[in-house]
């Protein structure tokens, strides 16, 4: 049994009502909503918030509800492990699917393909899935560069060795190892790939500007080069 999880709240610093902002004809939560109720594999879906209005909207919609006391929601009070772990122990379900509505360009077949590839790769012996986009670029810190050389040793973007980013767009774990880590994914996740389009997370208003302009282009733009990190999985 999945128990879908979208994590909102009231405050947002950096985009005033991010969760709510309008988006596909709708807003962003309803956005949400919507795309997971198209998934089989997901027997309830969650919205937990301090919000009384995102927790109405929730309900109208159909789906359960989590009402977070603020401090789990004012990301001074609690630990952010904290707040994962108080959701989770406040919900049913053998497994969480954790997706936030600020990753709106994650549709309903990529979690399909996320559950079915998380099953397998549990059996292999991973603890969770994380979804990550694969990027190449040149990385200094304050000593300079860290993935590559200077000079007659420089290789072209595309050599440098694969880096990820955590996306969180879609992230498995069964529900007590999250309580248990105070965390959404383990230490050996499966890397679930997705491409840039798809691994958008709204954070200010150039990411929402990005992702309704993302919306309806066509797909085969956005596809990154085949690569698996996971061939063992990928196989089955």
């Amino acid at each position: 049994m999945i128990t879908a999880i979208i994590p909102v709240r009231e405050g947002s610093t950096r985009l005033k009502n991010k969760n709510v902002a309008p988006f596909a004809g709708t807003n962003l939560l309803i956005n949400k909503i919507n795309q997971l109720k198209q998934v089989e594999e997901i027997s309830s879906i969650v919205v937990s918030s301090d919000s009384d209005m995102m927790l109405e909207m929730a309900r109208k919609e159909g789906v359960k509800t989590h009402k977070r006391d603020i401090e789990y929601c004012d990301e001074k009070t609690k630990t952010f492990g904290e707040v994962v772990a108080h959701i989770c122990s406040n919900v049913e379900g053998d497994d969480i699917l954790w997706a936030t509505c600020t990753a709106p360009l994650v549709f309903p077949k990529h979690y399909r393909a996320a559950i079915k590839e998380y099953y397998i790769a549990l059996e292999k012996g991973y603890d969770s899935l994380a979804s990550m986009e694969v990027f190449r670029r040149y990385l200094w810190d304050e000593n300079g560069p860290v993935n590559y050389e200077l000079g007659i040793k420089h290789v072209p973007s595309q050599q440098l060795p694969p880096l990820y980013f955590v996306t969180d767009g879609i992230l498995l774990a069964p529900r007590l190892k999250m309580i248990q880590w105070n965390y959404f994914h383990g230490s050996n996740p499966y890397r679930f790939i997705l491409d840039k389009r798809t691994s958008i997370d709204i954070d200010d208003g150039l990411d929402l500007a990005c992702a309704r302009a993302w919306l309806d282009m066509d797909e085969s733009v956005s596809q990154i080069e085949p690569y698996s990190v996971n061939p063992e999985v990928k196989k089955e």
